[in-house]
């Protein structure tokens, strides 16, 4: 059980003793003058910073999933606060016309017990941080009436994303932006640890395979290779996926316009061999 929470400025502190820098997402700003509202979803087993629409029934919503954060506050110490310093999963769920949400992940913005590195690190996709998500669809379904998702996942929310539609039978359709599809393969092409404590997308390969997915990915993007995609794909072999590699695209920049102009269009399935 949730004892006690603390909001990001007080993580902020320890951030700035290890790494000078001084500034985090405000998502107050970010959803100034839009249709979102900021809310602590009282999930299990950790709560869930969200953008929520100030509407009431939703018969489908579109959910923005946040990447891994500020993971790491060097190369080999892990960060003490997981809060993004950049949220383009914010930005973009606060400019959506259409009915949307922006879920931050566990321990992001809002600090509870057992919120340790590991949860962050190595256990990023790990058992609890998907039930603490699958719990705030569970939320969200019950708040706004909700019979289908659209799940929008960036960098690490993508294998997020992947799991959860792995797991549901009401994610409707999948698509990812930088998106880590396939943890196992990125670990080995990075030369990183393993995340001894997380799940693969890959496990739930039966019932992906049949999720319309699009995955947007930059062409200069150095965090997650594109043979990330491709590993993921050649294993999946999905029924209906579309590939979108957007010019000029690092990992955290350069994708506004080519998610504006796929965001709300049906996309054209591709095969794959």
């Amino acid at each position: 059980m949730l004892r006690f929470i603390k909001h990001r400025l007080v993580g902020l502190w320890a951030i700035l003793a290890l790494t000078g820098c001084a500034s985090a997402v405000d998502l107050s700003e970010t959803s100034r003058g839009t249709h979102l509202r900021p809310e602590v979803l009282q999930t299990a087993p950790y709560p869930i910073q969200a953008l929520l629409p100030t509407g009431k029934d939703y018969k489908t919503l579109r959910v923005y999933i946040e990447g891994d954060g500020h993971a790491w506050a060097t190369r080999t110490q892990p960060s003490t606060d997981p809060t993004p310093r950049k949220s383009i999963m914010a930005a973009f769920a606060a400019e959506d016309s259409e009915p949307a949400v922006y879920l931050a992940r566990p321990c992001q913005f809002v600090m509870a017990d057992g919120c340790k590195p590991a949860l962050w690190t190595s256990d990023r996709f790990g058992r609890a941080a998907v039930d603490a998500m699958n719990s705030a669809l569970n939320s969200l379904k019950a708040r706004y009436k909700t019979q289908t998702f659209e799940l929008v996942g960036y960098s690490g929310g993508a294998a997020i994303a992947l799991i959860l539609a792995g797991e549901r039978n009401d994610v409707r359709q999948v698509r990812t932006i930088a998106g880590n599809l396939d943890p196992n393969t990125w670990v080995r092409l990075k030369h990183l640890t393993p995340l001894s404590e997380s799940l693969s997308p890959l496990a739930y390969s039966a019932r992906l395979a049949i999720i319309p997915q699009q995955h947007l990915i930059g062409e200069d993007d150095q965090v997650i290779p594109a043979g990330v995609l491709k590993a993921y794909l050649q294993q999946l072999k999905p029924l209906c996926t579309s590939t979108v590699v957007v010019p000029g695209a690092t990992h955290d920049n350069g994708y506004a316009s080519a998610w504006r102009a796929a965001r709300d269009q049906p996309f054209k399935c591709e095969t794959t061999n």
